[in-house]
């Protein structure tokens, strides 16, 4: 159900009720039981080009507010409280925290008001990946090694590669570091050397 959104007056629609949305705008053009005017057909028109906007800028807005949830959650623990309450209201909006959120929410469970966001962050990063799972199982390996199962042969050990060959020997230390050179002793004190 459509509810009233910001300051603005606008309203904000589920992903489902966008999507009935739609249906009942293609449906609308597309019906042949009642031809609608070339006014009304504008008008579904515009109607669908305002919510695909809508919908292009839900992303857009989106995306700037999880850059600005990570911006925060890279400045901790300076801008705590402003991490806690855009994590609280992207929480509410049906962010899944990602393990950065959990890690620094533990990282700040001192806090009371993080201690109790962790536990809600917790909860809702438990039941997505439960809905993941229970939505694409992964399919189980054959276990080849109980009674009845069939044994693989063994694989050979693969042979050792054989290092290729310098078409030049490698130098010597000798030739790379050449030997230093003995100190010439000083001249003896009193003499001038010419």
């Amino acid at each position: 159900m459509p509810t009233p959104y910001g300051s603005r007056g606008g309203m904000a629609f589920s992903a489902a009720e966008l999507h009935v949305l739609r249906r009942s705008l293609a449906h609308a053009l597309q019906s042949s039981s009642a031809p609608l005017a070339a006014e009304e057909v504008q008008d579904c028109l515009r109607l669908a080009q305002s919510v695909d906007e809508a919908v292009r800028e839900a992303g857009r807005l989106r995306a700037f507010l999880l850059d600005d949830l990570a911006r925060y959650r890279g400045a901790l623990p300076g801008s705590l409280s402003g991490y806690l309450e855009l994590l609280r209201e992207a929480l509410a909006a049906g962010y899944e925290p990602t393990p950065d959120d959990l890690a620094a929410l533990r990282a700040l469970r001192a806090n009371p008001a993080a201690a109790a966001l962790l536990e809600r962050a917790r909860a809702v990063a438990e039941r997505s990946v439960r809905r993941r799972l229970t939505a694409n199982p992964a399919p189980r390996p054959r276990r080849l090694s109980l009674a009845g199962g069939r044994e693989e042969p063994p694989r050979p050990a693969p042979a050792p590669k054989e290092r290729p060959r310098p078409e030049r020997p490698v130098p010597t230390p000798g030739e790379v570091f050449p030997p230093r050179r003995k100190p010439t002793p000083p001249p003896p004190s009193g003499l001038a050397v010419v």
